[in-house]
């Protein structure tokens, strides 16, 4: 759908999400260099591409702006991806997301200032609606009002975009993202219940009381969307929720992750309380109709067959993996 787009960045390129698009680029036949510290991507997940002469790893900070700067040369499109997606982990230290999300964005675009780059897109997260009272929840909802450190630096990000967009010129396309699911995560719930079972197959801990409920998306429908906006939105700012429709519900993900793994007999055991962690929001619904009303179609539409694709193919590369 997307071919040759010309000549990339990627911002967190060997991570979960960012391998995907990687790989999406590189088979159109793009020109792309990857950026990333490491700090959750993986080579492993761009290895692939090692060797091919349209295909750049640049191991380095965002941090580091002369690194950047150099990388970021002679590129057309930033897809800036680069985060602390571990939100638990944040919780705790909100340097993480200060220095991470909002610092390493505004360095992202002093680079592309420097070097020329007019186009960005960049990825967002619906935890920018904090617990919204309308719902689902469309991109013209306010006041944002995020509960979590990473939703307010996803949301700092959002404005700084904003203020360069009208003050220098620089096109750009914000994803609020639902959660993403599928092969190659780096953490998440599906991994994480996983790894508890295998642990101990007779008893899974969950945090919260199982009433939690998020939306999903797959992460080729993640990345197919993100490259349909590109193309077929043209504002000078571009905004939209990325997901699908429905949720899934904390306690149905522990059934549908202990029927993959064929165990039986498993006790659930909720921890209790509205929120699995400080800055959970409990329930999300998102409206998603502005991407589609360009004429993007998912190909799994509702959260459900989303997450249900997804966690099928985690639990089959784990498998694989430890047999």
């Amino acid at each position: 759908m997307v071919k040759h787009i010309k000549k990339v960045l990627v911002t967190g390129g060997a991570g979960f999400i960012g391998s995907h698009l990687v790989d999406r680029l590189m088979a159109e036949g793009n020109d792309v260099v990857v950026y990333d510290n490491l700090s959750l991507g993986k080579k492993e997940f761009i290895a692939p591409h090692f060797g091919n002469p349209k295909f750049a790893f640049v191991e380095a900070d965002l941090l580091e702006v002369g690194k950047l700067t150099k990388a970021m040369k002679g590129r057309d499109v930033v897809f800036h991806l680069a985060a602390n997606s571990n939100i638990i982990k944040s919780s705790k230290n909100p340097d993480i997301d200060l220095e991470q999300g909002t610092a390493a964005t505004y360095n992202v675009l002093q680079a592309m200032r420097e070097t020329g780059v007019g186009k960005l897109v960049f990825t967002s997260s619906n935890v920018v609606y904090g617990e919204a009272t309308v719902s689902p929840t469309a991109e013209n909802y306010g006041p944002l009002l995020p509960i979590s450190f990473y939703g307010a630096s996803k949301l700092a990000c959002e404005a700084v975009i904003s203020a360069y967009v009208h003050n220098f010129g620089i096109q750009a396309w914000m994803y609020r993202f639902g959660n993403i699911v599928g092969k190659r995560p780096t953490h998440g719930v599906v991994l994480d219940f996983y790894e508890k079972l295998k642990k101990d197959p007779s008893v899974l801990p969950v945090l919260g009381d199982g009433k939690q409920s998020k939306p999903y998306i797959e992460v080729h429908d993640c990345v197919d969307g993100m490259l349909f906006g590109l193309v077929h939105a043209h504002e000078p700012l571009n905004l939209f929720n990325l997901g699908t429709t429905g949720g899934v519900f904390v306690r149905d993900i522990a059934d549908i992750v202990i029927a993959e793994m064929g165990l039986k007999n498993v006790e659930v055991r909720f921890a209790g309380g509205v929120r699995g962690w400080p800055g959970d929001v409990h329930t999300v619904r998102l409206d998603v109709s502005k991407l589609k009303s360009l004429g993007w179609k998912p190909k799994y539409p509702t959260s459900l067959e989303a997450f249900s694709a997804g966690a099928k193919d985690i639990l089959a590369d784990l498998k694989m993996k430890h047999s």
